[in-house]
């Protein structure tokens, strides 16, 4: 266990964590948890900032989880700034820093362990794209849940499915725990932090912009009902060169099924493209449909 700067320690080891956690539990503290996969940037620093206002102890786990990472994507390029990272932390008083390595979570190896299975919700939209993606998200998430024992864990709205099947686990699986959701945090121009935007030269991050473009056109014709609405936000990407449309869907947020026709209330707008050779997320609430 090493100490950082004001009192920060990095754990690279379950056994290390969990007697910490014992300790501090021992003597009073709630606990809330931030999972990362590192390559920190103000969206996360938001969960940290909103962690430590609601439990005595804040923990952030780094760890950029294989399970999730299906053949061909960017696991090996994936951002890893661990240095970076444990001094932001440190910075905004974090108690502990969880770093622990592959080998560390997965003994068994990355095929060889029980894991999660996230359920017919988790093989649609990023699912479809991502197969088996979520169940590696929910995989290393229950086991953070065992090994740190939060009070609360807190995710961004950015990945929306991932919240939505992390609270469905929680619920299905009867875990003692609650899950905090934090609001987008986005750049000046309305682009949705991302560690992956720095993966983005100046004229992709330009071209980037049309997702959250595309949210704003769905809103802006959500009170027309779900076919507008749908067919203005697809419309928005129009023929933008270097960007390739994955998937524009408007979901009942309870269910996270497509909303039907003749639906009325709050619905949530998912949105996924890729720009250039960099995979981006994005979602806004809407209001469907008029009072008449």
């Amino acid at each position: 266990m090493t100490e950082v700067a004001a009192g920060t320690r990095t754990v690279p080891t379950i056994a290390e964590l969990r007697a910490f956690v014992a300790e501090r539990r021992a003597a009073g503290a709630s606990i809330a948890l931030v999972p990362t996969m590192g390559a920190l940037h103000d969206g996360h620093l938001a969960l940290v900032r909103r962690a430590r206002e609601l439990a005595d102890l804040v923990i952030v786990s780094i760890f950029v989880n294989p399970l999730q990472f299906g053949h061909g994507e960017d696991l090996e390029r994936y951002p890893r700034t661990l240095g970076t990272d444990v001094a932001a932390l440190a910075a905004l008083g974090v108690d502990a820093v969880f770093a622990p390595t592959v080998d560390e979570m997965y003994p068994r190896g990355r095929e060889g362990g029980t894991t999660v299975h996230a359920g017919p919700i988790g093989d649609r939209y990023e699912g479809a794209s991502r197969p088996g993606h979520f169940d590696g998200v929910l995989t290393v998430v229950a086991k953070l849940f065992g090994i740190a024992r939060p009070d609360v864990v807190l995710f961004g709205q950015k990945d929306a499915q991932q919240v939505f099947l992390v609270s469905r686990m929680v619920a299905d699986l009867d875990l003692p725990v609650r899950i905090e959701t934090v609001p987008i945090v986005r750049e000046p121009d309305g682009l949705a932090l991302s560690s992956r935007n720095r993966f983005l030269d100046e004229a992709q991050r330009q071209a980037a912009l049309v997702l959250a473009e595309s949210l704003r056109a769905a809103d802006a014709a959500a009170a027309d009902g779900p076919s507008e609405l749908l067919a203005e936000g697809v419309a928005a990407f129009g023929d933008h060169d270097g960007v390739s449309l994955d998937y524009f869907v408007c979901v009942d947020p309870d269910t996270f099924l497509p909303i039907a026709e003749d639906y009325r209330g709050r619905a949530l707008v998912l949105v996924a493209a890729i720009v250039g050779s960099t995979r981006l997320i994005d979602n806004a609430f809407v209001e469907v449909g008029r009072d008449d």
